[in-house]
């Protein structure tokens, strides 16, 4: 038998599939086989999640997946279902970048920037875990992302001041208007 005698419609099978990305509901219907960061890039917009090596090897495709990071390119779409995506465009706030992002802005962690938006992502995921990491925590929180410009100083120096950053937010104001306990 050819292929020519199989009967077929030649259409792929789809599927809808709804999930909040960014606190925006997004409904979409597509091939049960889309990645989740094809659909995050072309079906969302969110052009900062990148796709390296589509193994789970660079981190570029990080993501928060319900509070959990995740390598969106080993995720298919339909497996985010009725779930909450955060994307490093999800996290500035009325014009204002997240301090993780000011952080790595300030100490000039980037160069060609790919992989950036997984590195902030790492980064603000290892940070709600441990407020106040030091360097071979730092090391070990963003092992599962590659940066093949900066040498990583800057970026292990972007960490340490988006924590302080972070610490900061969190000191409570005095009646006096002061900082401090």
């Amino acid at each position: 038998m050819s292929i020519e005698d199989t009967p077929h419609s030649g259409e792929r099978p789809t599927r809808e599939v709804a999930v909040t990305v960014n606190g925006e509901a997004v409904t979409r219907e597509v091939e049960p086989r889309l990645k989740l960061s094809d659909f995050l890039r072309n079906e969302c917009g969110c052009r900062g999640v990148r796709v390296g090596c589509e193994h789970g090897v660079c981190g570029a495709c990080t993501v928060s997946l319900d509070g959990d990071i995740v390598k969106s390119c080993l995720l298919y779409a339909v497996q985010a279902e009725d779930r909450d995506v955060e994307t490093v465009e999800g996290l500035a706030e009325d014009g204002k970048l997240h301090p993780v992002q000011e952080a790595f802005h300030e100490e000039h962690a980037l160069q060609c920037g790919f992989c950036t938006s997984g590195f902030v992502m790492a980064t603000k995921s290892l940070l709600e875990e441990n407020p106040d990491p030091d360097r071979e925590e730092i090391k070990e929180g963003l092992a599962d992302n590659i940066c093949r410009c900066t040498g990583y100083q800057n970026i292990y120096r972007a960490v340490d001041r988006a924590a302080d950053k972070l610490a900061a937010d969190l000191e409570p104001v005095r009646d006096d208007g002061e900082e401090g306990a």
